[in-house]
């Protein structure tokens, strides 16, 4: 028995490949990648064409230009090679969860080959490729192992993945990084920081991140560790743990590229940094933080490429969209979203933004900070050390011209009256607020001074969202919640399909059960009878009902009503969309 990597391991097609001799084995010397997108007619003349021009000016090997251009998708590629050469495939659970050695074998091959041994015994190893027609893979490895090769077919990217986390961290474990770094010699922790082992670190590291869709990349210094975590779909998960070596030169390289100051240690800081991962350029936010073991780190990605700013695409249905383009669309007033930090309420901004973004508007916005760039409007991020706060852009912003303003935050009671006081003088503001629920933001702007006769004239739409995991397609399984709570059970009657669906695990999903997010909505339409209720200052329980009499359904029962589409699980539901203001 040989543990993770055994020959015995899991395969897709539940089968096992072979040792393919001479016979039936494809001859490898005769295909290749573009016989293949030929012989299936996988890419249009041009397309290929187009993808040959990119591999001979990059020098990119072809099949990483065609997933690259977005012309075929790195599953299908995997997929249609396999078949083409008569393996099977690998999907990332399958992957080993300890590193296979071999004699001579260096990470410096394996990445430029693209190929991880992922099973060993006594008479053959068996190894991940990304191409199937290099025989020199097949042939360097039976030397190396001094057995025979048995070969899969993997994603590229699970392929790079499964690399970084086995050999990285053995190999920067043998590099000569073991030192102490002196805190108080800039010089030498300059020096360190220009190491390539350090540059090459951190680089893997946001790029395994972007391939595994995190959203976040933790650095957190322990007592011997520096562990690293990434937030995907919005849970934390254990990525890798680095030698206590790389501690200071790891966090120093990354405060270098994000303009921050390596020498300041004693304080938070806040920086931004751009950077190309698979051809695409994505803009990070790194926030570090003083701790007992030395500085933590904290990464948001931000990728433009995978950005949806289309309601539709964020989970919108159509009965929805059309009020919030009603709301968003009347000459003035002011459209609220809430919800705590990490519920997509500034990508749900930018998609408004996006409908009204016109030749006939000028729209500004200030935010603190700039996500993401948006073409034909004008965006300011807020400076408070020079005393450039949301109020003082805001009221800046009024002599400008605006149609539209959006204001990252109201966090405070100047902001709250000059956002009132815009929307009275015929602007559009959106912005967002800390508020659990659509109808607790009315209670939260009264108690931060707005007027109520004021607030109920100009206050358009309140919209509260959370962000829940997206049920795997491929793997989950319906369930007929015969114990449901009465206030579930109510709102399934009124599906077609009164059944929930529970999560279930497989390669596609990486094993979790989820893939992706989408979002919960409820939408508080102010008509006549809210704006007397805010008028009134009634309490936020009266401005609830109301909104639910006329229409508006509860951030809970739109996570039913999803659930039983099979979206995502009850669980989820219950883990976002409890909390009352």
């Amino acid at each position: 028995m040989f543990g993770a990597g055994k020959i015995g391991s899991s395969w897709h097609k539940n089968a096992e490949p072979v040792v393919q001799d001479a016979e039936t084995a494809v001859s490898r010397d005769s295909v290749g990648f573009e016989a293949m997108f030929v012989s299936r007619k996988l890419l249009t003349d041009e397309a290929l064409q187009r993808a040959k021009l990119a591999h001979a000016e990059t020098g990119e090997s072809l099949e990483a230009v065609v997933t690259r251009l977005g012309l075929i998708s790195e599953d299908r590629l995997a997929s249609e090679a396999a078949d083409y050469a008569g393996l099977l495939t690998i999907l990332a659970p399958d992957f080993p969860s300890l590193a296979i050695e071999g004699a001579d074998l260096s990470i410096e091959f394996l990445r430029e080959n693209r190929a991880v041994p992922v099973a060993v015994d006594e008479n053959c190893v068996r190894v991940a490729v990304a191409d199937p027609f290099n025989p020199f893979i097949e042939e360097a490895l039976g030397f190396m192992f001094g057995r025979a090769v048995a070969r899969v077919v993997g994603r590229s990217s699970d392929i790079d993945a499964a690399i970084e986390r086995l050999y990285q961290a053995r190999d920067e474990a043998r590099e000569d990084v073991d030192s102490a770094v002196d805190g108080d010699d800039l010089e030498r922790l300059k020096d360190q920081v220009s190491d390539a082992p350090v540059i090459r670190a951190v680089n893997r590291l946001i790029a395994r991140a972007s391939d595994e869709r995190a959203s976040d990349i933790h650095i957190e210094p322990t007592d011997d560790a520096l562990a690293v975590r990434f937030r995907i779909d919005g849970i934390l998960r254990n990525a890798a743990m680095l030698p206590a070596a790389m501690r200071e030169s790891l966090v120093s390289r990354i405060k270098v590229i994000s303009g921050l100051n390596i020498a300041e240690r004693r304080l938070p800081q806040d920086g931004r940094l751009r950077i190309p991962v698979r051809g695409n350029e994505i803009d990070l936010r790194v926030a570090t933080s003083p701790s007992i073991h030395g500085e933590s780190v904290v990464m948001r990605i931000l990728d433009r490429s995978k950005l949806a700013l289309d309601f539709g695409a964020l989970g919108f249905d159509a009965d929805l969209a059309a009020k919030i383009r009603d709301a968003i669309g009347r000459p003035h007033g002011i459209v609220l979203v809430t919800g705590p930090t990490g519920s997509g309420k500034t990508t749900t901004l930018y998609a408004a933004l996006s409908e009204l973004n016109t030749a006939e508007r000028k729209l500004l916005t200030v935010e603190d900070p700039i996500e993401y760039r948006l073409p034909g409007v004008i965006q300011t991020q807020v400076n408070p050390a020079i005393g450039f706060t949301f109020s003082t852009a805001l009221r800046s912003f009024l002599r400008q011209d605006p149609d539209v303003m959006m204001v990252g935050e109201i966090r405070d009671t100047e902001t709250a009256q000059i956002a009132v006081q815009a929307a009275l003088t015929g602007h559009m503001i959106l912005s967002t607020l800390h508020t659990n629920t659509a109808a607790g933001a009315v209670s939260r702007l009264l108690n931060m001074g707005a007027e109520p006769f004021l607030l109920g004239s100009v206050l358009t739409g309140v919209l509260a969202q959370r962000l829940v995991r997206r049920l795997c397609l491929a793997c989950r399984a319906p369930y007929e919640p015969s114990d449901a709570p009465a206030g579930i059970r109510a709102i399934l009657d009124q599906q077609r399909e009164p059944h929930l669906y529970r999560a279930v695990g497989c390669g596609h999903c990486g094993g979790s059960g989820y893939t992706g997010r989408i979002a919960l909505h409820e939408f508080l339409r102010v008509d006549d009878h809210i704006s007397h209720l805010i008028l009134n200052r009634a309490d936020t329980p009266d401005i609830q009902a109301a909104g639910e009499a006329a229409g508006m359904h509860s951030l809970f029962a739109d996570g039913v009503v999803k659930a039983a589409a099979g979206l995502t699980t009850l669980e989820e539901i219950m883990r976002v969309a409890t909390g009352e203001d």
